[in-house]
């Protein structure tokens, strides 16, 4: 039995950590089915050891002193047996008052539409250098370089953040790159977030007008003394080569400009307070995509495809080139850069060289959403001279899923690159337009797929900070975080509701309680600001999104959803008051104020908006999901028509998609409460527009926007709004997780697992893994010869029950697990009918099949599906045949052998 894995808070590497009293987290490995942990103990610095006497081994509080700033500590732990590797913690700076530089800016230079700046410094150093840490930031963005050699890897540092509460600043270990005398110290200065373009309205320094730079350099000696060197005024200021950088519209440089004069610095005046150690990893380089083909288009430019859809920019190779550009799209149209997604972003960049040697030219202060490159200029680019440079949040991976389906797992892929690139700092709605902002609505639905993914919980919590720095004096949440939108934002439902969802998933996925703690003061905000727009126990009226993007709205009007706005506000208010209540409790504080409050909106829903019988007023597949996912209808007899009536709002859809982003990430959830999860497989694999897996045939790489971002013909949506790297849609892949393979946390952290996989014939196998706080995790099925076999996998620590598919419930503890079971897709008809039948002359028979088996409503399924292969007074016959049933309550069995006969 082994201890592994040490961490502090959420870090991999925790040099430069915000809190002197940092949470651990550990892993155990063991090959004993009986171990449990009944205590720990913990060592700090190889002396000082204290025994804990508990279970717990997932965020624990730290049990020695607090530490203070700058601070290097050395931790194991033992939980019984050997102790741990050793693992290290070395604090930032935790006070203002350990800041004694200050922030400079060039007094002439670097102004609004000139040349980037490069501040710099030469310090005489002693020998007997031990050791040294940089700390910086900077009012737009910086790369440092010490002596000619990059410090760390980190890209447009310090990341996004909301600038007037909190700004962040990095920890380098800069030891291996000082010497003894002349040392030269260098930070080119960008306009990143802080002084570029935010958003559609063209828009510009927002944040402030003058980029300026904070750095503090200290170096430590053998004799034990430590010299700090500050900016202040003894910098100064030249113009590099970069003559214009813009995180929409790209990057100029010019490489035939020489040095400018020297330029002093001067103090600006900013608050030290604001100043914040990341709590998630940096954006950095990870990944390098060669270019798979180069060729011209029909107006004679050269076009490059690498492949996949990606965030980041072009590295490329010439030769005796003298000026270079390279312009960005996602997709092609008429054999061209398709660019009007991207509005008013020039997403260019453009090199101007000397000529003669080889050069390789890539940007360092923008980014790019792209698949396809249009490069001008270069008279011999090949494909080998072009690789595209990914960039992102460096999340670890902790989430893989695969099945028998190669167009299901090319989605899930799909929603694995969207998150990629949108999770760069923010989680942005799109990585390539004049937007990529963090909009709240996308990441309130995304977040429970985004954090099986990868571990997020960092990056979240920094946003939630944000989130709670600029929401309102009321209450009221800014439509994204950080909000630069102009003037105040309405409140809206969904958008909103992030503030009260993201923390409760983080806790729930990641076991952090303080998470909760920390937001609740938000949560309850939130909540308490949309009671206070409640007439009657309901939310009507006012600005509402609702159920944005529904595939029935028209291109230039995505609010003209099916599902009425006042309905989907409600319903999130009865569910937001809910998690608020849940959320104190689990903190061992009084909810009985919010769960009294989400009790009375589920009266009022039901009271406002549904029927004695159960429908829900708009009749659309959004609002059943709502109201069957979050328990809004009050009697089994409402709950089971409310069923029915989804299920056949499916069928009669055709099993092509109908909700937009409220609905979306519910439907199938929705579909398998009710008990139809194969109508959940079935709208899950349609391959039809609108649909889920519409975009693999269209050869997607990413997530869409728009269910029909492109069109059938290969022409872009008309609609002014249209993104091919959009992460919303792609929130069904929770649903894959964790019921079609089956793996779901029962307990925050996944202390508890629930396996409950669903298999469906569609399918043959399928499987997930997960990295817990615990360890590993996994579930995968396999269907052959009659039988289905079931593998578990638990890590220590955790326990799991276990639901064999047509077999036993089992509780389980650490270890690996099998079962093999007849094969419950057998005894479905539906294998038979469904997959051989359909779409053959032989449909009838499957239709009788069925209904010789008393599956009237599967007949129906079928009898529609058939339809769609048959000719055009056959599918009339079948498509009344499925309104007549479903909206009068016609015999199905009388109906379908009318038709048959």
């Amino acid at each position: 039995m082994t201890v592994t894995a040490v961490r502090f808070e959420h870090h991999d590497v925790a040099l430069g950590i915000g809190t002197g009293t940092p949470r651990l987290s550990w892993q155990v490995r063991t090959d004993d089915p009986d171990w449990s942990q009944t205590a720990y103990e913990v060592e700090l610095n190889g002396s000082a050891t204290v025994r804990v006497e508990s279970a717990e081994q997932v965020l624990v509080p730290w049990p020695f002193e607090p530490l203070p700033s700058r601070t290097r500590a050395t931790v194991r732990v033992r939980v019984g047996g050997e102790w741990s590797e050793p693992a290290t913690v070395e604090t930032g700076l935790l006070r203002t008052e350990d800041w004694s530089a200050r922030f400079i800016s060039p007094r002439t230079i670097g102004g609004i539409g000139q040349r980037a700046p490069i501040l710099t410094r030469s310090v005489e150093l002693r020998p007997g250098i031990v050791s040294a840490r940089l700390y910086a930031t900077a009012h737009g963005v910086y790369t440092a370089s010490i002596n000619g050699s990059r410090v760390g890897d980190e890209v447009l540092a310090p990341g996004w953040t909301s600038y007037r509460h909190r700004l962040r600043y990095q920890t380098h270990d800069v030891t291996s790159l000082l010497r003894e005398g002349t040392n030269d110290l260098e930070f080119l200065l960008g306009n990143g977030w802080f002084r570029g373009r935010l958003g559609w309205n063209g828009r510009r320094a927002l944040y402030g007008d003058r980029l300026a730079l904070l750095a503090q350099l200290e170096v430590t000696y053998a004799d034990g003394t430590t010299e700090v060197i500050g900016t202040d005024e003894r910098w100064s200021a030249t113009e590099s080569r970069i003559t214009a950088d813009d995180l929409y519209d790209g990057q100029r440089t010019d490489l035939t400009l020489s040095e400018s004069e020297v330029d002093e610095v001067e103090v600006v005046e900013a608050d030290l307070s604001r100043l914040v150690a990341p709590e998630g990893p940096p954006v950095r380089v990870t990944e390098v995509v060669p270019a798979v083909r180069v060729w011209p288009s029909p107006s004679g430019k050269t076009l490059v495809d690498f492949g996949q859809n990606v965030v980041g920019w072009v590295r490329l190779r010439v030769r005796d080139a003298r000026e270079v550009t390279v312009r960005h799209a996602e997709v092609l149209e008429d054999g061209e850069l398709g660019v009007r997604p991207l509005r008013s972003a020039k997403s260019t960049d453009t090199y101007v060289l000397p000529g003669g040697a080889e050069t390789v030219l890539e940007p360092s202060l923008t980014f790019h959403g792209f698949r396809y490159a249009e490069v001008s200029g270069v008279d011999d680019l090949r494909a080998e001279d072009l690789e595209a440079v990914v960039v992102h949040s460096d999340l670890r991976r902790t989430g893989w899923f695969s099945c028998s389906d190669p167009d299901l797992e090319k989605f899930h892929e799909n929603v694995v690159w969207g998150m990629r690139g949108n999770f760069l700092d923010v989680p942005t709605d799109c990585p390539q337009r004049d937007e990529r902002l963090g909009w709240t609505g996308d990441i309130q639905v995304f977040s429970p797929t985004a954090s099986f993914l990868y571990d997020c919980a960092g990056f979240l919590r920094s946003w939630l900070a944000d989130l709670a720095a600029d929401q309102h004096p009321d209450g009221a949440v800014p439509f994204v975080i950080p909000d630069v939108l102009p003037g105040d934002s309405p409140t809206a439902t969904a958008w909103g509701d992030a503030a009260v969802i993201v923390p409760w998933v983080l806790y729930q996925r990641f076991g952090d309680a303080e998470v909760l703690a920390r937001q609740l003061d938000s949560m309850r905000g939130w909540v308490d600001k949309i009671a206070s727009l409640t007439t009657d126990g309901v939310w009507a009226g006012g600005f509402q999104f609702g159920d944005w993007l529904d595939p029935s709205a028209p291109p230039d009007d995505p609010f003209a959803a099916k599902a009425d706005s006042d309905v989907v506000a409600t319903a999130y208010l009865a569910r937001s008051a809910e998690i608020v209540a849940a959320g104190a409790e689990a903190l061992g504080r009084d909810g009985s104020k919010y769960r009294t409050l989400s009790d009375e909106t589920r009266a009022a829903f039901a009271r406002e908006y549904v029927t004695g019988s159960g429908r829900v007023l708009s009749d659309a597949p959004t609002v059943y999901a709502q109201a069957i996912e979050w328990a809004l209808l009050p009697t089994a007899e409402q709950r089971a028509v409310a069923g029915r009536r989804l299920a056949d709002l499916v069928r009669t859809n055709g099993f092509r998609i109908a909700t937009g982003f409220v609905g979306t990430p519910l439907i199938a959830d929705a579909l398998t409460t009710a008990g139809y999860p194969e109508l959940a497989y079935r709208l899950l694999l349609e391959r039809g527009c609108p649909s889920w897996l519409y975009p693999v045939t269209m050869g997607a790489t990413t997530i869409w926007e728009r269910w029909d971002s492109m069109l059938p013909d290969g022409s872009i949506n008309p609609g002014e709004m249209t993104s091919f790297n959009h992460y919303a849609l792609g929130a069904v892949a929770d649903w894959m997780h964790r019921t079609v393979a089956g793996l779901a946390p029962a307990a925050p952290g996944y202390r508890s697992i629930v396996v409950r996989p669903l298999p469906d014939a569609a399918l043959t196998h399928a499987s997930a893994r997960h990295e817990t706080p615990y360890g590993a995790a996994s579930v995968a099925w396999r269907r052959a010869d009659g039988k289905l076999t079931l593998d578990v996998v638990v890590p220590p620590g955790a326990r799991a029950e276990v639901h064999v598919p047509g077999g036993p419930v089992a509780e389980v503890r650490h270890g690996t697990h099998s079962w093999t079971v007849d094969d419950p897709c057998l005894s479905q008809p539906r294998v038979r009918t469904i997959r051989e039948l359909i779409g053959s002359p032989k449909w009838p028979e499957a239709v009788s099949l069925l209904v010789s088996h008393g599956l009237a409503e599967d007949a129906v399924d079928a009898a529609h599906r058939a339809g769609r292969y048959l000719d055009r007074p056959a599918a009339e016959l079948a498509d009344f045949l499925a309104m007549k049933t479903l909206s009068d309550g016609s015999d199905a069995k009388r109906a379908l052998e009318k038709l048959l006969a």
